[in-house]
């Protein structure tokens, strides 16, 4: 696995546990993330995402929410909403190509979430980039 697919990872994890049992501990995250990634220049990719995906989860969420017909957030499961949200992010807020913020999104939920989950994200986050062009 990419070094920068591993922090994608780990910053996923963060998310999911967060939107699982708020309010996240921001120190507890940080732990987190340092003791699964260990080098610096991960753990900042990660905090980056972890903090811009935190910042903007509002403005994202209705996004999402608008673009995924017939779903809400609250009806997705937990891996798939928060893969789009950090997927969201990226295509939004970074200089990641947007083309590999969805791959990368595609791939954890392959890993992580059901049999139809990668399609699912793809999906969404192909309309949501098409529709911020």
């Amino acid at each position: 696995m990419a070094r920068r697919s591993r922090a994608r990872e780990v910053a996923f994890q963060v998310l999911y546990q967060e939107d699982l049992n708020p309010p996240g501990d921001a120190a507890g995250s940080d732990t987190l993330l340092t003791q699964r990634l260990g080098s610096g220049d991960l753990v900042e990719f990660a905090r980056e995402l972890v903090a811009g995906v935190r910042c903007h989860r509002e403005e994202m969420d209705a996004l999402i929410g608008q673009t995924a017909d017939n779903w809400s957030l609250e009806r997705m499961a937990a891996t798939d909403r928060n893969v789009l949200r950090l997927g969201a992010y990226e295509i939004l807020f970074t200089d990641t190509p947007p083309r590999v913020a969805i791959n990368e999104s595609v791939e954890l939920a392959k890993r992580f979430g059901s049999a139809q989950s990668a399609k699912f994200v793809n999906g969404i986050l192909d309309r949501l980039m098409h529709q911020e062009r």
